[in-house]
């Protein structure tokens, strides 16, 4: 089992940048898909960015590529999401979580995600 705690959430302007970052509890962390997911108000909970095990591997929501970077650094147990270029849209609460089955292809069902952390919001203003 694994804990996620997220952080680097708050206020920022329209074009500006922020990073979050989900420190994991436990010795397995290299062992999980991580991804970050985001959830606006009245909105379905979407797919942000996915990252492998290792950290060869990536994947990205639409409405993020080439603004978005996730990466992971499996010493310190910790994932990270860097967000440029920031929109209005992408005020969000953004929760990291945890796959732990092996597939072929980084998730980006919310429902293979078996770990999530509590949230943070992220609020963009125009």
């Amino acid at each position: 089992q694994v804990q996620l705690v997220e952080s680097g959430g708050g206020l920022v302007q329209a074009g500006g940048s922020q990073r979050l970052s989900c420190a994991a509890s436990g010795r397995t962390f290299s062992t999980y898909v991580m991804g970050w997911f985001r959830q606006a108000p009245g909105k379905e909970r979407e797919f942000v960015a996915g990252i492998s095990r290792g950290g060869g591997s990536t994947a990205y929501g639409e409405s993020v590529k080439g603004r978005f970077t996730i990466s992971r650094d499996n010493a310190k147990n910790t994932v990270y999401l860097q967000m440029n270029s920031l929109k209005s849209e992408d005020t969000a609460v953004y929760y990291c979580a945890a796959e732990a089955a092996v597939r072929s292809l980084i998730s980006k069902e919310r429902k293979n995600y078996d770990y999530w952390g509590q949230g943070t919001q992220v609020t963009v203003s125009s």
